[in-house]
């Protein structure tokens, strides 16, 4: 039985990492089926930052279709749509960006530091600024009660809640206000031991083929005081031993530890062994990958398919806020 509805969706930036899987995807399938859950590439939002060059953006809505897929998202069990296909949410944000002040917006912490690391770069403009009362009408078109999260999130979330509560003081008891669902996610480093990022090129992708999983697992970080495979190491500094924690069994695990520790296993083996289960762990994501890139139609109709459906509910809420506001 549905414990209710939840909505979160991702920006098409090209194929997804371990770092997205993790963070999000992972839980995003396990949820399906507790939830009535709907997931948007959320393509406008990738327009706030990236509206100078649009040419990749149809490819990379692709990509990610694909890596969610063969991933695990059932369309099945959720609804799987892109953003601007549900021209009703275009509408929400705009009747809702009339009862929210601008001081929300410039205060959002995510604005802020946004504004800080993309300097440079030509972003000061109204979609930018307004795209947290964006984020608010995908979540309140289905009139979500909760949202997969990170804390980072938060206050975005928090933004949305009090857009839904300043609606329904001036208009009446309509929209939700949604909570986060909050769930531990495994945080695996990039190649370098920082966060793993597209931007950083230190990613190993969902869609990585064997050979670049086992060239890239060689050429991560571990402990720089190791010189030779006979001095003890620290698996709490190293990369490498960051993805065994995941990947790889809890028996050979401590086995793992407890070698580097002693000096028993170089670091050239320990990847070898790493990449191997690393290998092993993403080979169904891959094969299911390469079957959904054979029937690209299949995947634009399951898409297609999910608009239809998310319009069916958005257009009930929208009609909804419509005559609260006394607009025809």
């Amino acid at each position: 039985m549905s414990k209710g509805t939840i909505m979160s969706g991702m920006r098409p930036t090209g194929k997804l990492h371990l770092g997205n899987y993790f963070g999000a995807l992972e839980n995003w399938v396990r949820l399906q089926n507790e939830y009535r859950s709907y997931h948007a590439i959320v393509d406008w939002h990738a327009l706030t930052t990236a509206y100078e060059d649009t040419s990749e953006l149809q490819d990379n809505i692709m990509e990610v279709a694909l890596d969610w897929l063969s991933a695990g998202l059932d369309p099945n069990k959720c609804t799987i749509y892109i953003q601007s296909d549900v021209k009703e949410i275009a509408e929400l944000f705009l009747l809702l960006s009339m009862v929210t002040p601008v001081s929300w917006l410039e205060r959002c912490p995510t604005y802020k530091d946004q504004l800080k690391q993309l300097e440079g770069k030509n972003i000061a403009n109204f979609g930018f600024l307004g795209y947290p009362c964006l984020q608010a009408a995908d979540i309140l078109i289905f009139k979500a009660q909760y949202v997969p999260v990170g804390e980072d999130q938060i206050p975005h979330l928090e933004l949305s809640r009090e857009i839904a509560r300043r609606f329904n003081y001036l208009y009446g008891e309509t929209l939700p206000e949604p909570e986060a669902l909050l769930t531990e996610a495994k945080v695996l480093p990039g190649l370098d031991g920082r966060k793993m990022s597209k931007s950083y090129n230190n990613a190993i992708y969902l869609s990585d083929s064997e050979d670049e999983i086992r060239s890239k697992v060689s050429q991560m970080i571990t402990d720089p005081q190791r010189i030779t495979k006979t001095d003890p190491g620290n698996p709490d500094i190293c990369s490498v031993y960051a993805f065994h924690k995941v990947f790889t069994e809890l028996a050979d695990l401590k086995e793992t530890e407890e070698a580097c520790r002693g000096g028993k296993v170089g670091c050239v083996a320990c990847k070898k062994r790493m990449a191997e289960n690393l290998v092993k762990f993403l080979e169904p994501i891959r094969t299911k990958r390469t079957e959904l890139e054979a029937n690209l139609d299949d995947v634009r109709d399951i898409l297609d398919t999910g608009a239809k459906k998310a319009r069916e509910e958005a257009k009930i809420t929208v009609q909804e806020v419509r005559e609260k506001m006394n607009l025809k």
